[in-house]
C-alpha cells in the first residue's frame, strides 16, 4: 500500500476535511467536531445538502451494479474514495459479480486508516487501496497496488464521484481525467458525478465562500463544464442528469425524481 505506516498524528483534526464532512452529511461516525461544525455551517445555508449527498451516494450504487450486471465490467478503480460507508464500492460490485476487482485511491489519512476496512474482498475477488491523490494521476496508475490486482489491457471502470469539484481550473482538472484515461482499455467507463450551481441567487456562492473559509477549495460547474468530462466518450442513456435521475430502479424514485431539484450532475460513458 502507498503511505504504509500510517500513524494517528498524521491526520489533522485542527481544519475540516471534504471527505470528513462528506461523512457527516451521510449520517456516519467518522469525523470530528471541526467536520461537524463546517457541516452545520454549510447546512444551515445549503438544507438540500444532505438529500444531495445521500443522492449522489445512491447514483454511485445503480451506477456499480449496473457496470457489472449489465455492461459486465469486472474491474474499477475509485479515486476520491471516502471514508468507508457501508455498502462501499466493493461490496455492491461483488454482491453482483463475487469475482469483481477494486482498487480504491484517496489521500486522507483517515481513510489511509480505515482501509482494511475497503480491503475486506470476497473470497472470489481482491481488493486493494493506493493513498495518493488525483492531482498526480501518473502516481495513481503506476503503482504497484494497482498492477496487483488490476489488468489494464481489459476493461476498467473509473470512478470519480463527488470529487473534480474540489479541484480547480488552475490544476488542470479535464487533463487529470484523460490522463487517468488514456492507458485504460476500450470498453473502459467513466463514472463522474460533480456539484453544480444552484439557481437560487447567491446560494453557490455562500456556499462555496463557507467551503473556501474552512481551507477546502470547492467549485461548482454548469451542466456543460460537467459534461465536457466526458468528452470523447459515449454517454450511457439518459446522459449527465441529476444523480437521482439516472436510472431510477423503480417507478417511485422515477415520480420522486421528477418532483426535486438538486444540482448535482452525474453520468456514465464508455470508452470506444
Amino acid at each position: 500500500m502507498t503511505g504504509h505506516g500510517f500513524r494517528a498524528d498524521q491526520i489533522d483534526t485542527s481544519k475540516p476535511h471534504s471527505a470528513r464532512m462528506y461523512d457527516y452529511f451521510l449520517g456516519g461516525k467518522t469525523h470530528y467536531s471541526v467536520d461537524a461544525r463546517a457541516a452545520e455551517r454549510v447546512e444551515a445555508v445549503w438544507p438540500d445538502v444532505i438529500p444531495w449527498t445521500r443522492a449522489n451516494r445512491a447514483f454511485m450504487h445503480r451506477a456499480t451494479r449496473w457496470l457489472a450486471t449489465e455492461a459486465g465490467i469486472r474491474q474499477f478503480l475509485d479515486i476520491g474514495t471516502g471514508i468507508p460507508t457501508e455498502p462501499n464500492l466493493h461490496q455492491v460490485v461483488q454482491q453482483a459479480a463475487p469475482a469483481s476487482r477494486v482498487v480504491y485511491a484517496d489521500n486522507d489519512p483517515i481513510v489511509l486508516a480505515h482501509a482494511q476496512t475497503l480491503m475486506l474482498s470476497s473470497p472470489e475477488g481482491r481488493t486493494a487501496y493506493i493513498h495518493a491523490d488525483v492531482t498526480d494521476p501518473e502516481a495513481i496508475l503506476a503503482a504497484d497496488e494497482l498492477h496487483a490486482t488490476l489488468d489494464l489491457s481489459e476493461p476498467i471502470a473509473l470512478s470519480l464521484n463527488a470529487l473534480m469539484h474540489f479541484i480547480g481550473d488552475d490544476q488542470q482538472p479535464y487533463d487529470i481525467v484523460q490522463r487517468l484515461l488514456a492507458p485504460l482499455a476500450p470498453g473502459s467507463y467513466l463514472v463522474l458525478s460533480h456539484g453544480g450551481l444552484d439557481p437560487r441567487p447567491g446560494l453557490s456562492d455562500a456556499v462555496t465562500d463557507l467551503y473556501r473559509s474552512s481551507g477546502i477549495h470547492v467549485q461548482g460547474r454548469t451542466l456543460d463544464q460537467v459534461t465536457a468530462f466526458f468528452d470523447g466518450l459515449e454517454l450511457v442513456e439518459p446522459g449527465v442528469v441529476m444523480p437521482h435521475r439516472w436510472k431510477p430502479e423503480s417507478e417511485r424514485e422515477r415520480a420522486e425524481a421528477e418532483k426535486t431539484n438538486l444540482w448535482i450532475y452525474a453520468g456514465v460513458a464508455r470508452k470506444g
